[in-house]
């Protein structure tokens, strides 16, 4: 059974084929690399490019896309093996800015995607740590993108004076990044996974680049976010303090240099719920936290659109 399973996977191209044909079209569907990095050919997520999600489109050349046997039609013991291939497989991105390519295989990732969130609630062993190590990499893969900064300035200038009548820029790719995301909530927040072995793949590296990703225009990307930010900081223990040090640089940044940032609301309340966990009395950190992040965020101009968030803060305090 497993060896009809392997043969569906995608391929990679001969040496001659590689040869001729540009070296991005090498597959990363088999690639052990560091699941912080690329996947095969994916650059990292703040590599510039015209378009910036075509940087991160993995479609192997000469590979067929097909979708893998159902979890449900494998017996138990080839259900893990099962489980890091759909993995794998959904490390390739394709292109969402033209909705006419690629519309079948669009569908099989999604569909599998489905499939494996649904496999993580229903899970009653531990992750593996290969299996914590593919989770990260569909993470890394996916969802670290820059995003287009064209409408950004307007959109902060507006937000002063005019009512801004244009809706926020949405990732076409959304209806595949909403499900990355709940498989990444699911696995964050299971019970299946030992903060202890997960912390080599939910790393620093990982954490700062998730929270990059507060900058999206679209709000159900932000709420996703707050949701994971929120369960790793309860669940890994060890990462609290570089957290509140990262969403800190965050504010400082948006004070004293840009005075714009999508985020500021959703990452003040995730900080409410850690302010109202403090300990008394107060730490030295605490203190200096309150007077120069917190306090200050009353200055920008565009104070009103975080203020109740703020608001909340200051009276933990």
């Amino acid at each position: 059974m497993m060896k009809q399973i392997f043969g569906k996977l995608p391929r990679k191209p001969s040496k001659s084929s590689h040869n001729d044909s540009n070296q991005k079209g090498e597959s990363g569907a088999n690639s052990k690399s560091n699941p912080h990095g690329a996947n095969g050919t994916v650059p990292p997520p703040s590599s510039t490019t015209s378009n910036h999600r075509a940087n991160q489109i993995n479609k192997p050349l000469g590979a067929v896309y097909e979708a893998l046997p159902s979890f449900r039609d494998v017996p138990s013991s080839e259900k893990p093996n099962l489980f890091i291939m759909k993995l794998t497989m959904c490390c390739v991105v394709f292109d969402f800015s033209d909705p006419s390519k690629n519309i079948k295989e669009k569908e099989i990732k999604r569909q599998t995607l489905l499939e494996l969130v649904d496999y993580i609630a229903t899970l009653s062993t531990k992750f593996t740590d290969p299996a914590m190590q593919e989770i990260a990499k569909v993470a890394v893969v996916n969802l670290f993108r820059t995003f287009p900064s064209a409408n950004h300035e307007i959109k902060m200038l507006e937000s002063l004076d005019v009512v801004d009548d244009e809706e926020p820029a949405l990732d076409p790719a959304w209806p595949h990044l909403q499900v990355v995301y709940e498989l990444l909530l699911r696995f964050v927040a299971s019970p299946m996974t030992d903060a202890k072995l997960a912390k080599r793949y939910i790393d620093h590296s990982f954490v700062l680049k998730l929270l990059d990703l507060f900058d999206s225009e679209d709000q159900r990307e932000r709420e996703y976010l707050k949701t994971i930010l929120h369960r790793i900081y309860g669940k890994f223990m060890v990462h609290r303090p570089f957290i509140r040090k990262a969403i800190n640089n965050i504010f400082y940044r948006f004070m004293f240099e840009t005075e714009k940032h999508n985020g500021v609301a959703e990452l003040l309340e995730i900080l409410g719920s850690i302010i109202n966990g403090f300990a008394l009395p107060l730490k030295e950190e605490h203190k200096l936290f309150l007077l120069r992040a917190l306090i200050p965020l009353h200055r920008p101009k565009c104070a009103s659109s975080y203020h109740q968030q703020l608001s909340y803060c200051i009276v933990q305090f």
